[in-house]
């Protein structure tokens, strides 16, 4: 889609702070972010909702890894998971370790080096 958000991030027309990449899916920080590390999950194909998505397992498996590589970077066992989609028109899984983790929820760099640094 020409106008959506997630679409232009993932052909590198707006920059983002990745934290995953591969052939199906790209996983970035959010720009306002709820927490340190805030991450969003989105397929590279467009699809408008989380269930249309084809391949749900693939795509829950990659949410769970960027989860608990969130646990070990940020030090909880508190991670939030939250399936919207009204906001932007593009499926996204939002995973994000607890409000209440210490950190700088604006660095970015820094926040999106800490998640690869422990994804396995």
């Amino acid at each position: 889609m020409n106008d959506c958000i997630f679409c232009k991030i993932i052909k590198g027309d707006i920059p983002c702070h990745k934290v995953y990449e591969d052939d199906e899916f790209l996983a970035f920080l959010d720009i306002r972010p709820w927490g340190p590390g805030h991450t969003l999950v989105v397929p590279k194909t467009h699809y408008t909702w989380v269930w249309d998505y084809p391949r749900a397992g693939a795509y829950f498996e990659l949410a769970q890894k960027i989860a608990l590589a969130q646990r070990k970077a940020f030090g909880t066992e508190f991670v939030i998971a939250k399936i919207f989609g009204e906001e932007v028109p593009h499926a996204h899984i939002q995973v994000y370790p607890s409000e209440s983790v210490k950190g700088d929820k604006t660095d970015f760099v820094g926040n999106s080096e800490k998640i690869r640094s422990h994804l396995s």
